[in-house]
C-alpha cells in the first residue's frame, strides 16, 4: 500500500462517530499510545492506539496497519504531519513540523486530515502544539 494522499475520502464501509474532542493531549501520553506501551500501571487498561496530524489526535486502536508490526506503526503515537505530507515511512520524518513545506505537500497533508477526520474519531488535540 502506497503512502501517498488518499483520493477518494469516504470510508467503503459507514463509520459511526463521536463528536470529536478538543481535550488536551500531553506529548508523553501520546507516545505512550503507539501501540507498543504494556497496560496502564495498577490496571488491566492498554492504552489505545493514537495518530495525530496538525495537532489533532485520532484514535486508531484496533486498525491493524498502526499496531505494532503494521505499515503504518511509524505513525502511531507521534505527530506524524511531516510523513504524511511527504509520504515518507521513515521515523524520522514522522514529526509535527511541516510549515517549511510547499504547496503540494501542505495539500497531502489537508488530504490526510480529511481522510483520517472520516474514519477516527477525534480525542483530543495535542497540547501546546503550534503545528495547526
Amino acid at each position: 500500500m502506497s503512502t501517498a494522499a488518499p483520493r477518494n475520502f469516504e470510508p467503503k464501509q459507514p463509520v459511526q462517530l463521536a463528536p470529536p474532542k478538543d481535550d488536551p493531549i500531553e506529548k508523553d501520553y501520546l507516545e505512550k499510545c503507539d501501540a507498543n506501551v504494556p497496560a496502564l500501571p495498577g490496571t488491566n487498561t492498554e492504552y489505545p492506539t493514537y495518530v495525530a496530524i496538525k495537532g489533532t489526535v485520532f484514535e486508531v486502536t484496533g486498525n491493524p496497519a498502526y499496531a505494532a508490526g503494521g505499515q503504518y506503526h511509524v505513525f502511531a503515537g507521534k505527530d506524524a504531519s511531516r510523513a504524511l505530507a511527504t509520504s515518507s515511512l521513515k521515523p524520522e520524518d514522522a514529526r509535527p513540523d511541516w510549515s517549511d513545506l510547499g504547496d503540494k505537500e501542505k495539500g497531502v497533508l489537508n488530504d490526510w486530515y480529511t481522510f483520517f477526520s472520516k474514519r477516527y474519531n477525534i480525542v483530543g488535540q495535542v497540547a501546546g502544539a503550534t503545528n495547526l
